[in-house]
């Protein structure tokens, strides 16, 4: 069986991305699970993508196997994109949940619902065993509500409605949340290099 080695440390990612590979012949293990949790990336990079490939890049020099680490960001057109790179500390350093979605709501308070369009993408970097690198993303349109909605998921969550749903992500649960995010969608791409590569079909 291969194994990847996911370079995040956070329970809730680390499940969704092991809901979605499930069916692979792939042991999917956190960084945490190999040691490795003290391993802190500072994420200074002015793009997903620079900033996913800094974290893969920081772990595949310390095992052998698979890396994947991916970055995601919130994109709000109303805010020119804020919180883009951001939007895990959008309220300051070590920030929770909560505080990056009030602040959210603050800065939309006078925002009508149609103006409030966002969309979350996902990039994941992927570093194979002969240490070639590639780079696959997801992209999920929606818009930001007036107040929180659901108490399911987590981070921006209960704020963000995908388009064609009446919920939002924080109350459609995992099941169809980990078919129509940003992250599923960069998963089916990450899948299918790993099926090419790998030779798993």
């Amino acid at each position: 069986m291969n194994k990847i080695i996911l370079s995040s440390g956070n329970k809730h990612k680390i499940e969704e991305i092991k809901d979605i590979l499930e069916k692979l012949d792939i042991e999917v293990i956190s960084k945490n699970d190999i040691g490795l949790e003290s391993l802190d990336v500072i994420e200074d990079g002015e793009t997903l993508s620079e900033n996913a490939l800094k974290k893969a890049r920081a772990i595949f020099e310390k095992v052998n196997g698979i890396v994947i680490a991916d970055d995601t960001g919130l994109f709000v057109d109303k805010l020119d994109g804020r919180p883009g790179v951001y939007s895990a500390r959008y309220a300051g350093e070590e920030c929770s949940y909560d505080a990056n979605n009030i602040k959210m709501l603050n800065e939309l308070k006078n925002v009508e619902l149609e103006f409030r369009t966002a969309r979350f993408k996902t990039v994941m970097a992927i570093i194979y065993e002969d240490g070639k690198e590639e780079v696959v993303e997801g992209i999920c349109e929606g818009i930001i509500l007036e107040e929180l909605h659901g108490d399911a998921g987590f981070g921006y969550d209960p704020l963000f409605k995908p388009i064609g749903y009446d919920k939002t992500f924080a109350e459609l649960g995992s099941d169809i949340k980990n078919k129509i995010s940003h992250r599923a969608k960069a998963l089916i791409n990450l899948r299918e290099s790993l099926i090419r590569h790998l030779e798993l079909d």
